[in-house]
């Protein structure tokens, strides 16, 4: 079992910036991709960046690309999203996930699905005013 925690969220302003955090713990070895995802009320949950434990890979939805950067310490099975510039429209609930099989298929669309992931986290609230 592996329990993942979410962390950072907050009220912000447009064009500000908030980091949000995941840490992973329990039987984490083995871990392969992480990403985040969200869910804004009213919406499904979409994906927001995903990341390989290698950290050479990372993808981007295109409404965060060039504003939000996923990384991860894998010493510390944390996965982290700097949120910069950010709008009214970010606003969500945000959802980290864990996938323990190697993804071996075109990654983009793989880290893109929601249900390629293994674990979820319960989610943390960012709320971004105008």
């Amino acid at each position: 079992q592996v329990t993942l925690v979410e962390s950072g969220g907050g009220l912000v302003q447009a064009g500000g910036s908030l980091r949000l955090s995941c840490i992973a713990s329990g039987r984490t070895f083995g871990m392969s991709a992480m990403g985040w995802f969200r869910q804004a009320p009213g919406k499904e949950r979409e994906f927001v960046a995903g990341i390989t434990r290698n950290v050479l890979t990372r993808y981007y939805a295109d409404s965060v690309k060039g504003r939000f950067t996923i990384s991860r310490d894998n010493a510390r099975n944390t996965v982290y999203l700097q949120m910069n510039n950010l709008k009214p429209e970010d606003t969500a609930v945000y959802y980290c996930g864990t996938v323990f099989s190697k993804i071996t298929s075109d990654f983009p669309v793989t880290v893109a699905r929601e249900g390629t992931y293994d674990y979820w986290g319960q989610g943390t609230q960012v709320t971004v005013s105008s």
